[in-house]
C-alpha cells in the first residue's frame, strides 16, 4: 500500500534533486554577478587612472604591534567561548560515503521501510502539497550494538545524495553551564544551514539516550538509589549541571524548529512589522512564511525504553525501527555478502557450506559474522594460506563462542575425570536431544573452563516445548551422573552444570507452567530464580524436576556406559572433537554391542581435582 502511494509522486525529478539544481543556478548568479562587478570596476579605474588597490596608510611599527596583540587577545577570548558552543558535528558528504543500501544485507523488512522513508524524504514536497500529508522528519533506530544501524543511516544519505551530518551524544556534553544547550541549538543551525544549501540533509545522534534520558527532575536525580546512579552516569551529571530536564527540554524544540525562518527572512519580517505598525489593516504588507527545510534526523540507541517520552511521539521521531540479530536467512546473505570481498577456498563457494556457516551463528549480528570472517582469514594467514577455508572459519567460530585455548598440565586422573564429565554431557545431548547439533567437546581449558560442550539447536527455533526444555536439564546432568557412575563420587565441576539445570528447570516450575501450577513468578519484580526458590510449593517442584532428570539419566548412562568410554578415549587421545567428530565416534560406538553393566565403584579418589567446568 505504501508503494502505490509513493509512486506516484515519485514521477519525474525529486524535489531534492530539483532544490539541489536550483541552489546552484543561484550560487552560480551570485557569483556571476560579482565576478561583472569587479571586472567593471577594474576596467573602469583603467580608463579613468584609478588605482586598482588603494594605498595603505602609514602605521608605526610598535603601535602596529600592541594593536596586533590586543587583537589577539580578544580574538582567543571571542573565540573560547564561541568554540564552547559549536557543533561537534562532521559533515559526510554523499561521495564520502562509501556504503550502500546494497550494502546493508541481512535486515530486509528494516531496509524495506529505510526505502520508504528515503522515497518520502525525496519528494516531501509533492507529498505535503500535492496530497496534504506530513513527510517524516525522524527515524529512531533501536537495537543490539553491531546491528547495523549506523551503517543504514549512512546508506540513507549516500542514497539520498545529501549531506550525512554525524554527531556522537556525548560530544553535545559541556562542563560549562548552558554549553550542551548551545551546542545542540548550533548542530540544528548547521542541519537547516545544509539542508537550504544542498536541497536536503540527514542528521545523525549516535547513542542518543546519552543527551534524553527520561526526565525525572532535581529531587529524582538527588534521591536516587546508587545502582540508578551510576546506570545514568553522565546524564545525571547533566541534568545537576544544566537543570531539570534543560538539555533534553533544548532537544524537543530543536526538533520542532526545523522550519525556522532564514536571517535574510528574518530581517526582512522585522522590517516589514516596523512598516506596517503604520499602515492600516487592509493595507498591511504580508511577511515571508519559513520555507519547509528538507530534513531527515536520525537517531540510534539500544535503550530506547530509557528515553524521555516526549521524543518518542509523532512529528518528533515518527518511526521506529527495531534491528534485531538476523535470522537464518538474512545471516546467509550476509555470508554472501561478505565472502564476496574476501579470499576463501572453492569449498566455501559451495551452497552447503555456507548454509552451515549460517546456521552456526544463530543469534549474531552483522558485524559479528564479519568479524568471524576477519578472523577465519588470520587463521588462514597464519598456517602459511591467502584463503580462509572452512577449517579455519570453526575455528574462529570456536575461539570467538568458548575463547582461546590455553595449554594446562592435568594429572592423568584429572584429565581422565575431565574427559568422563564431558563425555557425560555430549552422551546424554546425542541420546536425549537428537534436534540439538553438537559443536564442540573439549578438554582443553578456555577461560575459566576446564573441558565444555557447545551445542545448539539444529534449526532456528523461537519456542521450546516441555520436553526441549527437560532435555537441557538432563544434558546439564550428564557430567555429575557420568562422575558418579565413573568414580563414585562427584567433585566441584558441575557445580556451573547444577546452576544451568535450576535455571533452566525454575523456567519450567515458575514461568513457563510446565509442572502443573499456572503461577507466574516471571510477573513480580523480583529474580526467577530467587522468586522460585523463596516459594516452599514452588522450590519442591524444582527439586522434583531435578531429581527426576538426574534419576533418568542415570538410568540411560549406565546402559550406554560404552558410549561414555569411547567419547573418553577420544577425547584423551585427541583433546577436543569438533561436530561430525563426535557423532562419529557415538555412531561407531553404538554399532559394537553393550557390554554387561558393572557396578559403580565407590569412594575412589579424584586425585587432587580442584575445579572442573
Amino acid at each position: 500500500m505504501a508503494e502505490e502511494l509513493v509512486s506516484p509522486i515519485r514521477q519525474g525529478a525529486h524535489d531534492i534533486a530539483l532544490d539541489r539544481e536550483r541552489m546552484r543556478r543561484r550560487r552560480f548568479y551570485r557569483l556571476a554577478v560579482v565576478v561583472l562587478l569587479v571586472e567593471a570596476y577594474v576596467i573602469g579605474g583603467a580608463f579613468a587612472g584609478w588605482s586598482i588597490i588603494p594605498p595603505l596608510p602609514h602605521v608605526d611599527p610598535f603601535l602596529l604591534t600592541i594593536i596586533l596583540f590586543f587583537g589577539l587577545m580578544l580574538l582567543v577570548v571571542v573565540g573560547t567561548q564561541m568554540g564552547g558552543g559549536r557543533s561537534p558535528h562532521l559533515t559526510y558528504r554523499p561521495e564520502q560515503i562509501d556504503v550502500g543500501l546494497d550494502d546493508v544485507v541481512g535486515i530486509d523488512p528494516v531496509k524495506e521501510d529505510v526505502r520508504r522513508s528515503i522515497d518520502l524524504f525525496q519528494t516531501h514536497r509533492r507529498f505535503a502539497d500535492q496530497m496534504g500529508g506530513s513527510p517524516r522528519r525522524g527515524l529512531l533506530f533501536e537495537g543490539l550494538p553491531g546491528t547495523g544501524k549506523t551503517m543504514t543511516a549512512k546508506a540513507m544519505a549516500a542514497e539520498a545524495g545529501v549531506p550525512f551530518l554525524f554527531v556522537s551524544a556525548t560530544s553535545f556534553q559541556s562542563m560549562y553551564y548552558g554549553a550542551t544547550a548551545k551546542k545542540i541549538r548550533s548542530y540544528f543551525k548547521a542541519l537547516r544551514k545544509a539542508a537550504r544549501a544542498e536541497g536536503g540533509a540527514i542528521g545523525f545522534i549516535e547513542e542518543i539516550d546519552a543527551i534524553a534520558m527520561r526526565r525525572g527532575g532535581m529531587a529524582s536525580a538527588m534521591t536516587a538509589s546508587p545502582m540508578q546512579g551510576f546506570h545514568r552516569g553522565l546524564v545525571t551529571n547533566q541534568v545537576v549541571s544544566e537543570g531539570t530536564g534543560g538539555v533534553v527540554n533544548e532537544l524537543l524544540v530543536q526538533m520542532q524548529s526545523f522550519d525556522e525562518p532564514t536571517g535574510g527572512d528574518k530581517m526582512y519580517n522585522r522590517l516589514v512589522a516596523r512598516v506596517n505598525l503604520f499602515l492600516p489593516a487592509h493595507r498591511q504588507i504580508q511577511q515571508r512564511k519559513p520555507g519547509r527545510a528538507p530534513i531527515l534526523l536520525i537517531a540510534a540507541t539500544n535503550r530506547a525504553d530509557s528515553l524521555d517520552p516526549a521524543l518518542l511521539r509523532p512529528g518528533r521521531f515518527d518511526r521506529h525501527l527495531t534491528f534485531s540479530t538476523p535470522d537464518a536467512l538474512g545471516r546467509r546473505d550476509l555470508v554472501d555478502h561478505f565472502l564476496a570481498r574476501r579470499a576463501h577456498d572453492a569449498e566455501l563457494d559451495e551452497p552447503t557450506m555456507r548454509d552451515r556457516v549460517a546456521a552456526a551463528t544463530n543469534g549474531w549480528t552483522p558485524v559479528m559474522i564479519e568479524h568471524l570472517l576477519d578472523e577465519a582469514l588470520v587463521n588462514a594467514l597464519r598456517r602459511g594460506s591467502l584463503t580462509m577455508s572452512f577449517h579455519d572459519v570453526e575455528q574462529a567460530r570456536i575461539t570467538e563462542m568458548v575463547g582461546i585455548g590455553q595449554p594446562v598440565r592435568y594429572t592423568a586422573a584429572e584429565q581422565e575425570l575431565i574427559a568422563t564429565h564431558e563425555a557425560g554431557h555430549a552422551t546424554v545431548a546425542w541420546l536425549v536431544a537428537p534436534n540439538r547439533t553438537l559443536e564442540v567437546l573439549t578438554i582443553v581449558r578456555r577461560g575459566d573452563a576446564l573441558g565444555l560442550l557447545a551445542h545448539d539447536d539444529c534449526e532456528e527455533v523461537w519456542t521450546h516445548s516441555h520436553y526441549d526444555l527437560n532435555s537441557l536439564v538432563q544434558i546439564a546432568m550428564g557430567g555429575w551422573v557420568a562422575e558418579e557412575l565413573f568414580f563414585g563420587q562427584t567433585s566441584t565441576g558441575p557445580a556451573g552444570d547444577l546452576a544451568s539445570a535450576t535455571r533452566t528447570a525454575a523456567q519450567m516450575v515458575g514461568a513457563a507452567g510446565m509442572t502443573g501450577s499456572l503461577v507466574s513468578f516471571a510477573a513480580t519484580p523480583h529474580d526467577l530464580v530467587s522468586a522460585v526458590l523463596a516459594d516452599s510449593s514452588a522450590r519442591e517442584s524444582l527439586e522434583t524436576v531435578l531429581d527426576d532428570a538426574r534419576s533418568h539419566v542415570r538410568r540411560l548412562l549406565s546402559r550406554n556406559r560404552h558410549l561414555v568410554e569411547a567419547l573418553r578415549d577420544a577425547l584423551l587421545e585427541r583433546y577436543e572433537l569438533i561436530g561430525p567428530e563426535i557423532t562419529d565416534v557415538l555412531e561407531a560406538a553404538a554399532q559394537t554391542p553393550a557390554p554387561a553393566p558393572v557396578t559403580p565403584p565407590t569412594g575412589t579418589p579424584l586425585a587432587k581435582v580442584l575445579h572442573v567446568a
